[in-house]
């Protein structure tokens, strides 16, 4: 197949990429600038210049493809407290790429992440429907309903985690336990985020994209259930700073834009997708990705 992809020189997308061509597909990857276009060559991706605004572009490129991978989001805004925007922004392009391929049959397979699951108490399945209340869950569902597209959705977990995850919850937690000289975790720490290393991501994006049936949700999930207080004891412990309870009155003080996420609970599984796909998880934990160091030096 001809996949469209866009993010395809970030995190995720720099492992989906080879692991698209060496299953024999070819890849299109849309690059907003210079250094993405020649990341994506030295890939062996060809390259569509564009951006997420670029409606018309989008749309051309999901015209020519015979299936698409949504993995871009507008993740500085998303950063810097703008997430609203972030994910209007998002809708548009899932809105623009479902008119385009309505009635073609074709693959479209989008993003969402477990953190919207937060709050219910209990581990969520593939079959939990998240409500139509903000622009992030309503793209979603317009991929999982959309009438004559191959629509399916990849949920990942706050940590996809590996060497190439630079710029992550993972990293951002890391610097701000640099920056405070305090390896922070919310509350009793109890709170749990689920983690999957990049590698098997990005087999299950490559399996969603040649097998997955209309209307799935994919949980791309490996470690159901990490409890913050665990991660941030790693951090201290690699950091040589101590590790301490962050009351709620502090959060925003301590974690910044990170402190609404850093406190969601979030157990999910993957039983079914891997049932589904034949997904199978082979890479570290995300604990033992901490303890081999990488996170910690100065990239």
């Amino acid at each position: 197949m001809k996949v469209f992809v866009t993010g395809g020189s970030g995190h995720v997308g720099s492992a989906l990429v080879p692991e698209l061509l060496q299953a024999g597909h070819q890849v299109v990857g849309l690059a907003r600038s210079d250094a993405s276009a020649a990341k994506l060559t030295d890939l062996g991706a060809a390259v569509q210049r564009g951006d997420l605004d670029d409606l018309d572009g989008l749309r051309k490129g999901a015209a020519e493809a015979d299936a698409v991978i949504h993995l871009a989001f507008k993740h500085e805004e998303m950063f810097a407290g703008d997430y609203a925007g972030a994910s209007a922004a998002d809708l548009a392009v899932v809105r623009a790429f479902i008119d385009e391929l309505s009635g073609t049959g074709k693959a479209l397979i989008g993003t969402a992440g477990t953190l919207s699951y937060s709050g219910l108490g209990r581990t969520v399945t593939e079959d939990e429907r998240v409500p139509d209340d903000h622009s992030r869950g309503t793209a979603r569902n317009l991929i999982i309903d959309a009438a004559g597209v191959r629509g399916a959705v990849a949920v990942l977990p706050p940590t996809v985690h590996s060497a190439l995850d630079t710029a992550g919850f993972i990293p951002l937690l890391v610097k701000v336990a640099r920056t405070t000289g305090i390896s922070g975790y919310p509350g009793d720490g109890t709170n749990r985020w689920s983690a999957t290393h990049t590698l098997d991501v990005a087999r299950l994006y490559r399996l969603a994209v040649e097998k997955a049936p209309a209307g799935s949700v994919l949980h791309a999930v490996a470690e159901e259930t990490v409890p913050l207080r665990e991660i941030a004891e790693v951090i201290g412990r690699k950091l040589n700073v101590p590790v301490e309870s962050i009351p709620a009155e502090r959060a925003v003080e301590h974690f910044g834009p990170l402190a609404n996420m850093v406190a969601r609970d979030a157990p999910t599984s993957s039983a079914r997708t891997k049932a589904l796909l034949g997904w199978e998880t082979k890479e570290a934990g995300l604990l033992a990705d901490l303890e081999a160091g990488f996170y910690f030096e100065q990239r």
